[in-house]
Formats: C-alpha cells, sequence, structure tokens
C-alpha cells in the first residue's frame, strides 16, 4: 500500500501484491502431504516461494516550496535526495522490505515493476517513477532459504497533489 498526504507535505507507504509467489507468512509443514517449509516435494519439486513484507515503503511528509514538479529519491540504504519544488523529506521516512522464502541456496529471479501509480481520494495521481534496490545481480537464498531486499523509490510530485495517495506493486520470484 503507498499512502501519501499534502497540504503542504506528502507522506508515502507501500505494500506489495506478489505473483508467482504467495504474499503470506511462512508456511508451516504440511500434513498431509509430508513438505516441511524450504524443503522440495516429495516428487522432486521445488519447495514453493513465499514473498513476504516485512516493511511498507513510507516517504512519510514531504514539504513542497512551491507548485512546481519535484522529485524525491528513498534509496535502499535509507539516504533520501531532493530536487524541484520539494524542500525537504521528513526524518520518519523509511525505506521497504521484503522477504523471498523458498529452497536453501537456489538461484532466483525477481520482477519488480518499473514505476507505480498512486491513486489519491480526489483521483489524483502521484506516480514512483522508479523502484531502487540492493537487489544483487544474481539473486540466490541463503542457507537459510531467505532472500531479504531493501528497497526505495523516486516519488514524482507536483504542487496540486495533495492527499492520501495508495497504490500496490506486484514482485514476481521464480527459481531459475
Amino acid at each position: 500500500m503507498i499512502v501519501a498526504r499534502h497540504l503542504g507535505w506528502i507522506g508515502l507507504a507501500l505494500a506489495l501484491a506478489p505473483a508467482g509467489a504467495v504474499a503470506a507468512p511462512a508456511p508451516e509443514p504440511c500434513a498431509l502431504c509430508g513438505i516441511t517449509p524450504g524443503e522440495g516435494s516429495p516428487n522432486g519439486e521445488p519447495a514453493p516461494l513465499v514473498i513476504e513484507l516485512e516493511t511498507s515503503l513510507d516517504f512519510d511528509r514531504l514539504v513542497l516550496g512551491g507548485s512546481g514538479t519535484g522529485l524525491v529519491r528513498l534509496a535502499p540504504d535509507g539516504s533520501s535526495s531532493v530536487s524541484g519544488s520539494v524542500d525537504s523529506i521528513s526524518g520518519r521516512a523509511r525505506i521497504g522490505r521484503f522477504v523471498i522464502q523458498g529452497e536453501p541456496g537456489r538461484q532466483i529471479h525477481v520482477d519488480l515493476p518499473r514505476s507505480i501509480e498512486l491513486v489519491g481520494i480526489k483521483g489524483t495521481v502521484v506516480r514512483v517513477q522508479s523502484l531502487i534496490t540492493n537487489l544483487p545481480d544474481a539473486p540466490a537464498l541463503d542457507s537459510n532459504g531467505r532472500l531479504a531486499v531493501d528497497f526505495g523509490g523516486e516519488l514524482e510530485i507536483d504542487g496540486g497533489s495533495d492527499g492520501e495517495f495508495r497504490g500496490q506493486m506486484l514482485i514476481r520470484a521464480d527459481y531459475l
């Protein structure tokens, strides 16, 4: 979920809607099928991938210095920068984090959207132009079958953007 408010400021939070994996807490062992989380099925197929959102992306409050367009960048390491009509970003802004769980040691492919539209109650739209992650070039699950990914983004706003904004992002993860 992405939330943004504006009357001189904008806040933003993001939730993800995964595809190709299930967004749910870590699975419990299946008493009927004999599969334990992180293990493959009896017929040799890998354990299903699970994507879980740990922290929502939240740009919190932004101060706009005029009616022009501004760009806010929140990097996966928590650093931020602003340009254009945006004067500052709140110290309460936070990066997002999702965790992918599956079969230990397996390489995976992760697809993320290039941009995300956020729609306000009044129908106003703001856009996260791009997601910025710390996802490695060749992502693989660790020895515990986990991969944590921190993410931020670049949010484009203008002086006419006010209210709360929400949106979702689709994440697809598959074994290679």
